[in-house]
């Protein structure tokens, strides 16, 4: 017997149906996410510690006596017993002028002198003889003050001699320039046979067994430096390093000797100098350099160069939150070291941040964390 009609049509809904489920099932499945995987990223915590900070001063060295060698009186320039670049003792001969004429004075010099002492006693004669004239009542007294009279002037005029030969022989040693102590000759300017006014410059001398390094400070840092001096008296040093205009190091190691009264007006630094010794004489004068100072900061917070970005001038880290999210810090650094930032402000120990792939990460990220100590960085 046939089915009836409403029968058939519910038969023939029912296989569509089915395959209608079963295709949103599918479908269903299909665009469900599949959950996503968290990136692992290193992060270490930051702690505080005693730590030596270096600071680099651009530095003028300068022996520690340079002077200049002038003549001091006229003539010809006869000898020249030096060579530039020389090193020499002191009273060492390095010139010679002509002394014909200054050996002609000091004769001339002797010769007055005996003149004035003979009429010194000549005159020394005549007031004796005038004191006996006087007490025999033969001559007035007038007579005995005009001879004690004449023989003060010749005296006098013995002294003048004196002073005249003396000028003379100084003069006469003049024309023989000699080294005022150890030092290397400079350059020469002038040759033999060159006329040599007064003051005429004939080279100079340094003095280069020790030099002197200046070089100028911030008052920021003139500050740190005698603060760590007066917090640590006993550990304090004025030790200092030079850096060599090719970047080698100078082998031996100076001493902060000197500060300055007052700050320049003009760049607000204070000079310091150091002092180093140049038994070799490798360092001459004019020579420049950096001077290298070093202090110790106490409980101070590093931060990994590769955890810090700069955003508008501003340098900022990834700290790490719960759950694994992550939120720009900013921060103030003190001083850049070689691979570390030290913290004056805006982190603290124990915070933990982000050391490496930061240029993945955005403000609020999450991220699987992977800790890692600061002797493990070291050793990366």
């Amino acid at each position: 017997m046939p089915l009836p009609l409403l029968s058939r049509f519910r038969w023939l809904l029912l296989p569509l149906c089915a395959a209608s489920l079963a295709g949103c099932g599918a479908e269903t499945q299909a665009d469900t996410p599949k959950k996503e995987t968290l990136p692992e990223i290193l992060v270490t915590a930051l702690s505080a510690r005693d730590t030596v900070l270096t600071h680099s001063y651009v530095a003028d060295i300068q022996a520690v006596r340079n002077v200049e060698v002038r003549a001091r009186v006229e003539g010809f320039l006869e000898e020249i017993y030096v060579d530039e670049g020389q090193t020499v003792r002191k009273g060492q001969t390095l010139f010679r002028l002509n002394d014909t004429e200054y050996r002609s004075r000091v004769s001339q010099a002797k010769a007055a002198l005996g003149s004035a002492r003979a009429d010194a006693r000549v005159a020394e004669l005549e007031l004796e003889r005038v004191q006996l004239l006087v007490s025999k009542n033969i001559i007035s007294k007038t007579e005995l003050d005009v001879a004690r009279a004449k023989l003060h002037a010749a005296q006098a005029a013995v002294q003048q001699q004196l002073s005249a030969q003396a000028q003379a022989n100084l003069d006469l040693s003049y024309t023989l320039i000699k080294a005022p102590f150890d030092g290397v000759i400079n350059r020469i300017p002038l040759k033999k046979g060159s006329v040599i006014e007064d003051g005429t410059l004939l080279t100079s001398i340094s003095d280069a067994a020790d030099v002197f390094a200046y070089f100028n400070v911030s008052e920021t840092d003139y500050l740190e430096y005698v603060r760590t001096r007066r917090q640590d008296s006993a550990r304090a040093t004025n030790v200092a390093a030079l850096i060599l205009a090719d970047g080698s190091t100078y082998p031996v190691q100076g001493k902060v000797e000197t500060v300055e009264a007052q700050f320049a007006p003009n760049t607000g630094s204070i000079a310091f100098r150091a002092r180093f010794e140049n038994p070799k004489y490798l360092l001459r004068h004019g020579a420049s350099g950096k001077v290298l100072l070093t202090n110790t900061v106490k409980d101070a917070v590093l931060v990994p160069q590769k955890s810090v970005f700069e955003v508008q001038d501003k340098n900022y880290v990834y700290l790490l939150g719960k759950g694994g999210k992550v939120s720009q810090q900013a921060f103030e650094p003190e001083v850049r070291l070689a691979d570390y930032y030290v913290v004056k402000a805006g982190l603290k120990p124990g915070d933990r941040v982000v050391y490496e792939g930061i240029q993945e990460l955005r403000d609020g990220a999450i991220i699987k964390p992977r800790l890692v100590t600061m002797k493990e960085m070291l050793n990366r």
